[in-house]
């Protein structure tokens, strides 16, 4: 069998095509090649194993160290502990490697869990049971044993374990039908083919034995392709080749397509990072005088002078590393971690019908919810509840409403295919029993039309995603099922309308493909005439509709459009003998050919397809999805711009957006649209949209654009002068206007879109939501991707970074969890430089009265222990549960997101702050503890303070103002909050007071024995611990009531709206 069709229809749509050979040539049931045969060298093929994870055991430890020191940090600090480990410098070892240690650890421990997990899943994949024929006997084997050339038996319900061509089934007709709701998202039942030369093969005796006499040539097509993770459905069993396995499988080639997103904090960071690392270098300097207290000679002072300035360069960077945290890195992992919970245990986000709540698949990106600037989002399905419901036709120009409502009340006895006529003549009851002869015709067409042209299936009772189908009363009952939900709802209301529409034989079905945008069945009736059914899209019906009453039937359709319904055209066309015998030799012909199939197919069913008597059309209503309309007016006053993105009709969607708040009525609408470009070049219209935004800034603009112009507008190459800044030009309409709305899009042109804005000179963050497998692209695209739990499948929601049941959910996702992780982790950030140089400062201020001799200030244990354990949990817990203002006020006032838009608290005006408060904490806790102790540097009995007792004085006034500090921060305090931290200053003293009180014997030293104790005797001591503990404080206490007072932001006036509203209720 020769594969090279299907690798190129397969290739088209996954990464790594450049890797695959033309052809391949696959021997069913690993048959030996005929004799006389041209050489044959066998390929080698992978075998059926998915693999997912990164490690295995043997190179787990040296590729995740590999990782994890190639981040900056971490990579430093090796260094830095390398570098004490080889020279002589005035500090321990233990105090960068055992932080170093502690980060490395917590990273290999939190990586090789989720990659055990990772391997959990492939394990239990692999291990599946998978049934293989073997000399006409089934053999149950373990799916990675699966082999190129394997046949394979697959019965209902039972997921396909590789990519496989269809040989046989037990249907008659040789097809089977199958849900591909894990490859694209789609829940719906799709019907493929088998090979017409094996389809006669019904038992596994039977496949054995013919395929080892016959060989055949047969071209081969996507509907003879059965892809690696779909499942077959209403179907017993079925035979099929395996074709291409483990890694070569579509599905695996997907996966491996997806890209790490790196949130705009963690860019800061790095930036951050990197200035304190110039401020480290900077700190020292080669040229400085040799102490005064070395006396060398002269020519010891000149010999090696290179290597004595390299080796004291490399002191002073191990004297003064602290001021880079590596503690901050393994402190933001957790918590991100840890926050990521907060989002899963949200009950507001539960959705009963579904039985979920929201789900964290990637937790790097929470504080990114707060930074969100555009919102793509998809329509049917997201903004809409994606539930079909048959809602009127149009026969003949008469206007037929189901289940008999009329102005809303529902009529009474109404029989089964009694309509209410809503011509524009007025509302009336009618009967089939009053009907004209023509009318009954025209309406007998018309339901038997929809009665017989359609995919859709009855199934009994099933499980889609967890969710069960066709229970009724804990009975089961049969329902519809459908590649397509429009059909179902259409069929659904035939049922109920037109009980019998007469015995019909189905002898072609010409499939519905997004080019044609229709799909047709021929059949022959009982009398022996042959009838053509066809039904599309206006823009496919029409052109082809020779008679009928076109204008009517046109005219309803777009006012159907403009209510937001979905429209369907219904024709029809009688086939004489000698017609029908020229369509099935155009079928057939083009079904037979080898080389490019799918034109002659195309070329076929556009030869027959002609020629129609237009019959009707028929409205669908797909709901706008509950507060739909509430979010997106949320979303509007939060700063965002949302840009709905969708493949439907301009009509239909803007009437979606009319009715969810997107546009409003006083919202002047521009069209950048194929209609108008016809009319005009695009040239002129964009020159001409631009100018118009650009004269009437003060107005609510809202565009429109369809596929095709954005094609020509995203066109790399324009012809002529001046037309190569198309791209700038659209932008500039775009930021000018207030929300976007993108039709007849196709998922690349939605994942183009995302990238085009991006890629801005503003650089936005970007937010993609979708519910479908043609929202996946948009959603890996953008800086976070949300997924919506719908109908659609779940592919969407697999490939995002969050998940959610509705669309509902997003405002409380983005305005309060988006909001509090935005605040926490920005606190966060900056706190931890905050506090390192107020650590470290002092440190290079007593270089100078130390004669640059590099002693330390502090002791090794509390330079190890100062980002570990003193000030560690503090933050950590005030990144988790800090609220500034509550839950309900965040959603009441949507403007508090711009407060914190654009990375504000991340800025380098805020960085500066926070560093030059923390040099000024530095130097009042340095030049506080020495000059009050200038003259009392006795205790009671009269011995002096030691250096070591200076600097316990300054490293306790240090720890007790930084964990003030951010008490003072705290909005919201709870009994965990008053545990840490006052725990953690109990916990320094009660260390401080262990350390120093006795005499440990793995120590070859004891500098701190009793100086602890000895400084907390003194009265002057605690004297100057408090004043410099407030004078360090005051000055950001006075600055932010200063501030509050002067120029309050807007979360500052709700914090102050809260605490008044909060005394009222008191009082009351």
């Amino acid at each position: 069998m020769d594969f090279s069709l299907l690798r190129n229809i397969i290739s088209r749509y996954c990464v790594g095509e450049e890797n695959w050979v033309d052809s391949r040539t696959v021997y069913i049931g690993h048959k030996e090649p005929p004799p006389g045969a041209e050489a044959y060298i066998p390929q080698r093929y992978p075998d059926n194993r998915i693999v997912s994870s990164k490690y295995t055991f043997w190179n787990f430890i040296p590729k995740n160290l590999f990782e994890q020191f190639r981040r900056i940090a971490n990579f430093y600090f090796l260094v830095i502990f390398l570098v004490q480990l080889i020279i002589d410098t005035p500090t321990s070892p233990v105090t960068s490697g055992l932080p170093l240690f502690f980060v490395i650890t917590v990273t290999a421990i939190k990586q090789g869990y989720e990659d055990w997990l990772r391997h959990k899943a492939d394990c239990s994949i692999n291990e599946c049971p998978v049934d293989v024929v073997q000399q006409g006997k089934v053999v149950r084997t373990q799916s990675h044993k699966l082999r190129v050339g394997d046949i394979v038996m697959v019965r209902e319900d039972e997921t396909f374990p590789c990519d496989l061509i269809l040989l046989s089934s037990s249907r008659h007709d040789g097809t089977c039908y199958v849900t591909t709701t894990s490859l694209d998202g789609e829940s719906s039942h799709k019907t493929y083919y088998a090979v017409p030369d094996t389809m006669a093969f019904r038992t596994e005796q039977e496949t054995c034995y013919h395929l080892s006499l016959f060989d055949f040539c047969r071209p081969l097509g996507a509907e003879n392709l059965l892809l690696r993770g779909a499942t077959l459905k209403n179907t017993q069993r079925i035979y099929a080749v395996a074709v291409y396995t483990g890694m070569e499988t579509k599905m695996a080639l997907n996966y491996q397509s997806k890209s790490q997103k790196r949130s705009a904090v963690e860019k800061s960071m790095n930036a951050f990072l990197i200035v304190y690392l110039c401020i480290l270098i900077s700190k020292w300097s080669p040229d400085r005088d040799e102490p005064w207290y070395n006396h060398r000679t002269e020519n010891e002072r000149q010999r090696h002078v290179v290597i004595r300035a390299f080796t004291d360069f490399l002191a002073f960077m191990v004297l003064f590393n602290y001021i880079i945290p590596v503690s901050m890195y393994v402190t933001v992992e957790m918590q991100k971690f840890l926050g990521s919970y907060f989002i899963t245990w949200d009950e507001e986000m539960f959705d009963e019908e579904l039985g979920e709540g929201a789900q964290v698949n990637t937790s790097d990106l929470n504080e990114e919810l707060g930074q969100v600037e555009y919102v793509f989002t998809d329509k049917t399905g997201t903004l809409t509840e994606n539930n079909m419901e048959f809602i009127e036709c149009c026969v003949d120009g008469n206007v037929y409403i189901p289940h008999a409502i009329c102005n809303g009340q529902i009529l009474s006895a109404a029989s089964s295919i009694d309509m209410i006529d809503s011509s524009p003549g007025g509302y009336r009851r009618v009967s089939v029993f009053s009907m004209s002869k023509r009318e009954k015709h025209s309406l007998d067409l018309f339901f038997r039309a929809l009665c017989l042209c359609h995919t859709v299936q009855v199934k009994e009772e099933e499980t889609v995603d967890g969710i069960k189908r066709g229970i009724h009363q804990g009975r089961p009952t049969s329902f519809y099922i459908s590649s397509s939900p429009d059909e179902v709802a259409l069929v659904e209301g035939m049922k109920s309308y037109f009980k019998k529409a007469g015995e019909f034989k189905l002898l072609h079905v010409l499939n519905f493909d997004s080019v044609r945008r229709r799909m047709s069945v021929i059949v022959k009736s009982s009398s022996g005439e042959y009838l053509l059914f066809c039904k599309g899209a206006d823009s496919s019906i029409f052109p082809r509709v020779v008679s009928g009453k076109v204008e009517q039937v046109k005219a309803r359709v777009e006012q159907n459009a403009v209510e937001g319904l979905r429209t369907l055209c219904v024709a029809y066309r009688r086939l004489s003998e000698s017609e029908y015998e020229e369509a099935c030799h155009h079928l057939t012909e083009a079904k037979l050919a080898l080389q490019d199939r799918e034109q002659r197919l195309a070329q076929a069913y556009d030869i027959i397809e002609r020629d129609f008597v237009l019959l009707g059309a028929t409205a669908v209503e797909d709901r706008l999805q509950e507060k739909a309309a509430d979010t997106i007016e949320s979303l509007h006053k939060a700063g965002m711009k949302v840009w709905v993105l969708t493949g439907d009709k301009m009509e239909t969607a803007a009437a979606t957006c009319y009715a969810s708040k997107l546009f409003r009525r006083s919202t002047q609408i521009l069209e950048l649209t194929k209609k108008r470009t016809e009319e005009q070049s695009l040239h002129d219209v964009l020159f001409e949209l631009n100018r118009t935004v650009l004269r009437q800034h003060c107005l609510d603009f809202g565009l429109i654009i369809d596929g095709a112009t954005l094609s020509a507008v995203l066109k790399p190459n324009q012809e002529g002068a001046g037309h190569g800044n198309y791209r700038e030009i659209f932008l500039e309409i775009c930021r000018n206007c207030s929300a976007v709305l993108c039709c007849r899009m196709a998922p690349l042109q939605k994942a183009q879109i995302v990238k085009l804005i991006k890629a801005s000179k503003e650089h936005p963050i970007t937010l993609a939501i979708g519910d479908g497998a043609n929202d996946v692209s948009m959603i890996l695209e953008a800086h976070v991707g949300i997924g919506i739990m719908g109908k659609e499948g779940r592919q969407a929601a697999r490939n995002s970074d969050y998940a959610i049941p509705k669309f509902k959910h997003l405002k409380k996702m983005l305005l309060v969890h988006g909001h509090y992780y935005y605040i926490r982790i920005a606190e966060l950030v900056q706190y931890f430089f905050y506090k390192n140089v107020c650590f470290i400062f002092p440190q290079f201020l007593y270089q100078f009265f130390c004669g640059f001799s590099q002693q330390p200030l502090y002791d090794t244990a509390y330079l190890t222990l100062y980002n570990i354990s003193f000030t560690s949990l503090p933050i950590l817990l005030y990144s988790l549960v800090e609220q500034h203002v509550t839950v309900e006020t965040l959603k009441r006032e949507p403007s508090l997101y711009r407060d914190i838009a654009k990375n504000s608290l991340l800025r380098w005006p805020v960085f500066l702050y926070w560093t030059c408060l923390g040099v000024f904490d530095a130097v009042i806790f340095f030049f506080g503890a020495y000059f009050l102790f200038d003259n009392t540097t006795f205790t009671s009995n009269g011995q002096m303070f030691g250096n070591w007792t200076f600097g316990t004085l300054v490293f306790t006034v240090l720890v007790f103002t930084v964990t003030l500090k951010l008490a003072l921060d705290t909005h919201h305090w709870t009994w965990i909050n008053h545990f840490v931290i006052w725990g953690s200053l109990l916990f320094y003293v009660i260390f401080s007071l262990l350390w120093g009180g006795i005499i440990w014997p793995f120590l070859n030293y004891q500098r701190m024995y009793y100086v602890f104790m000895q400084m907390l005797s003194s009265g002057p001591a605690w004297l100057s611990i408090i004043l410099l503990i407030t004078v360090s404080l005051l000055p950001d206490v006075i600055k932010k009531v200063l501030c509050r007072a002067i120029c309050p932001t807007a979360t500052e006036r709700a914090q102050v709206g809260l605490g008044t509203n909060s005394t009222v209720k008191l009082n009351l």
